[in-house]
């Protein structure tokens, strides 16, 4: 055991006597020392109940014998961060939470590990965690939120960033938007659609990482606390058989969670976080996988903002494994992959089929017969960016519009609210990609306004930062290179043609050559929005989108 660095022999003698400062026996100190990494805190809804998921894997880790100890990471609530500088610091969260993990894991030489994560940034910054230190390891979020309702029918946070641009047009008064602020988000839980948490807690079970269950149980299920003892106990079994994340975390597991990802329409911030994963196990995916598995991967599943169904619904129908189950039947799945069950996928999910097809489409049903997300490539984006596919109106798969340019997403809500955007134009927002936000911020509130206006059908915007998975519409981030790396993005003007073709997997800035190479001429980079502290840091060994937007090494 690795914990008897801190425990066995004469020298020790100090350690174990600091231990017993803790109010250990002699028999707690002997067994395994079982980390329990919780990302509780009073601020974020998803984590608030998050203290009470840690005492349930405390008690599963002890029916088992081992000892547990639990310590805490950060973690931003993006809906909280939202259209304020806070949200220049979300994306560089989930770096500073594996690096924290990193120290307290080795400092303490834990035997292995349980991680309770929840929202954004968290679960991609413990799985980053869990693969560099490949101790046993295992997953328990904190479960979704349920959707509020509202004259009989379901909302969540998404109606509430899209009340505004309503409130803003005259299409609904104060007292609506109000009545929807104070019904849209009912309970504790990571926020009620197929948005970026949700999206990551579904994909952690699909990389094997997490029990059945870990992605759509609802936070104040006691299925849920159930679910946590569980995987306290379930530790205990990977220990004892020296399965570790690498074991799991395989190339055929990401190809597993890249089916999965096209198949449910997962947040586009998903395929930076398998990268950035991928990038830390070793596994070697691009953005061309990406197109490539969604190609052959059908789109079964529409959950908010994509559709008109929740978390809930998802639970109701069988969750993740269902999916699977259904996907199976073409042989989508490799089901020959370890997980964390001590179980293939393929006997995870061999008794678990789709339980309801209104919610999970069957293989002949598809909405589409390629997945939920798409890269697109072209002159303005060589290295890539990202669109939502599975949420984007089928009469903006093509669009052709000139371009409105702004320089942050502030000068793009202000001309937004300010009615200063038409039907047709193409938004695009710079300088907030990794290195030039810094942090590639996560921007709702501009696509949400306009989808309240009503103009999601008639506007799309690209930006070289980040989409919230609440987005719907046709919004294209992670544009690469970004324009503070002197991509091709900094160099449009107010009015350039932009062609966007999502079906052919195309962006493209109509402008000559010619043209282009003066406007490079005259290109001076920006000074940095952010001076000192971290996030100055950050942007100074951060990569591309492209690459998940990781550190340099």
């Amino acid at each position: 055991m690795k914990s008897n660095l801190v425990k066995q022999g004469l020298e020790k003698a100090p350690h174990r006597s600091l231990f017993r400062a803790l109010g250990l026996s002699d028999a707690e100190i002997d067994r395994p020392f079982i980390g329990i990494v919780n990302s509780f805190n009073d601020i974020v809804p998803g984590h608030i109940n998050l203290d009470k998921i840690g005492q349930a894997v405390k008690a599963g880790v002890r029916l088992a014998g081992g000892t547990p100890f639990e310590f805490q990471t950060i973690g931003v609530c993006d809906g909280i961060a939202m259209n304020h500088l806070g949200m220049k610091y979300s994306l560089g969260s989930r770096e500073m939470i594996a690096d924290s993990i990193e120290i307290m894991a080795i400092a303490h030489a834990f035997d292995a590990l349980v991680f309770i994560p929840n929202c954004d940034k968290v679960v991609p910054g413990m799985l980053m965690a869990a693969a560099r230190l490949n101790l046993p390891a295992i997953f328990v979020s904190g479960g979704p939120m349920l959707a509020g309702v509202i004259n009989q029918k379901a909302v969540s946070v998404t109606q509430v960033f899209e009340g505004v641009g309503a409130a803003a047009s005259g299409k609904i008064d104060p007292q609506q938007l109000a009545k929807i602020e104070d019904n849209a988000c009912p309970t504790c839980g990571s926020c009620a659609g197929m948005f970026t948490a949700n999206s990551m807690n579904c994909l952690t079970e699909a990389l094997g990482m997490g029990l059945p269950g870990n992605g759509t149980i609802p936070a104040v299920y006691s299925e849920r606390l159930r679910l946590a003892k569980q995987a306290g106990m379930q530790i205990m079994e990977l220990l004892d058989k020296d399965i570790k994340p690498l074991d799991i975390m395989t190339a055929a597991s990401f190809r597993n969670a890249m089916t999965m990802d096209m198949a449910i329409g997962c947040s586009t911030n998903s395929v930076l976080h398998l990268m950035a994963i991928a990038s830390e196990a070793g596994v070697a995916i691009d953005l061309n996988m990406f197109n490539e598995i969604s190609t052959h991967t059908p789109h079964l599943c529409k959950i908010s903002p994509a559709g008109e169904h929740h978390m809930e619904d998802l639970y109701r129908a069988g969750g993740v494994q269902a999916l699977f189950n259904e996907l199976n039947k073409k042989g989508l799945v490799d089901t020959s992959v370890l997980t964390v069950t001590g179980q293939t996928i393929g006997e995870n999910i061999a008794l678990t089929p789709v339980q309801d097809y209104s919610v999970i489409r069957s293989l002949d049903n598809p909405y589409s017969e390629s997945g939920g997300l798409a890269i697109l490539f072209g002159n303005l984006a060589p290295d890539g960016a990202v669109v939502k596919k599975g949420a984007v109106a089928p009469e903006m798969m093509r669009h052709q519009g000139p371009a409105r340019v702004f320089n942050s997403e502030e000068e793009a809500v202000e001309a937004i609210l300010g009615m200063k955007i038409k039907a047709g134009d193409v938004i695009v927002i710079r300088y907030e990609g990794p290195r030039g936000g810094p942090g590639m911020r996560e921007m709702l509130t501009p696509t949400s306004v306009v989808a309240g206006m009503g103009l999601d059908k008639e506007v799309a915007l690209i930006t070289d930062g980040r989409f919230s998975g609440a987005t719907r519409g046709a919004s294209i981030g992670h544009v690469s290179p970004e324009a503070a790396a002197g991509g091709l993005i900094a160099l449009v003007e107010e009015g350039d043609l932009i062609n966007i073709d999502i079906k052919q997997n195309s962006l493209e800035l109509l402008v000559d050559d010619a043209i282009i190479t003066a406007r490079r001429e005259r290109w001076q980079a920006p000074e940095p929005n952010i001076k000192h502290g971290y996030m100055k840091r950050y942007a100074d060994i951060v990569q591309s989108a492209s690459t998940g937007a990781v550190f340099k090494k």
